[in-house]
């Protein structure tokens, strides 16, 4: 089973059966399980969170990238937790005295249209979040990072590959 929603329909609905999850947000914050030590109940799997702070991803970033100006985060907006990263990333950002500018994609196209309006404003670089969906498109996002010389950093290491 993929995603926080079919995982807690099913925990509500079977009380019993084993419930194998895979899910890119904290299942703990989720109320999936009460520790991913020991979630307890009819509960196991994988989580894809990586407990990687938008500060140490600017960190590793502006090793790479000095002084990037105006830096984007390209960021699925029908995740639960997209709001808390977009807060999280813009705090990192402004801690270090960086702009942030936020482009939302959830299709194909939309990936298409936001590093299309990230270029347009000449971003210094790139953060691409956390989402199985930027996952499975991770061969189109570097691709278009890389057509428009836009350093990026994401979040495992199979984009880079």
């Amino acid at each position: 089973m993929g995603g926080d929603a079919p995982a807690l329909a099913a925990k509500g609905a079977m009380a019993t059966i084993p419930i194998v999850l895979a899910s890119t947000s904290d299942p703990v914050k989720t109320g999936l399980v009460a520790s991913r030590n020991r979630p307890d109940g009819n509960l196991t799997g994988v989580t894809f969170l990586l407990n990687v702070s938008a500060a140490k991803q600017f960190e590793v970033l502006q090793e790479a990238v000095p002084k990037p100006g105006t830096i984007g985060f390209l960021v699925n907006p029908t995740l639960p937790e997209a709001e808390a990263a977009v807060t999280e990333v813009r705090a990192a950002a402004q801690a270090l005295g960086h702009e942030l500018l936020v482009a939302n994609a959830s299709s194909e196209r939309e990936i298409d249209a936001a590093f299309a309006m990230l270029a347009q404003r000449r971003i210094g670089a790139l953060l691409v979040g956390n989402d199985l969906f930027f996952y499975s498109r991770r061969e189109q996002i570097v691709a278009l990072a890389a057509r428009d010389a836009i350093p990026a950093i994401y979040v495992v290491r199979e984009y880079a590959k």
